[in-house]
């Protein structure tokens, strides 16, 4: 996956900035915080999926460490 949870709202919509509809419809603030200290650890999982398919990434599109 291309977007991770350390990653922030901010930097993740000035990239993709597709991702902002995602946000918006979450409630998740975009600002230049971490995803992980935003969103709710149960949710998390599934926002991080929602926002990768958005960009068109999944584990199947990336190579670890790279």
């Amino acid at each position: 996956m291309v977007i991770q949870s350390n990653m922030t709202p901010e930097a993740i919509v000035q990239i993709w900035g597709d991702t902002a509809d995602v946000f918006i419809k979450h409630n998740i603030l975009i600002v230049n915080k971490p995803l992980e200290t935003l969103v709710e650890s149960d949710i998390l999982p599934a926002i991080l999926d929602e926002l990768n398919a958005t960009v068109g990434s999944s584990s199947g599109t990336c190579v670890e460490g790279g």
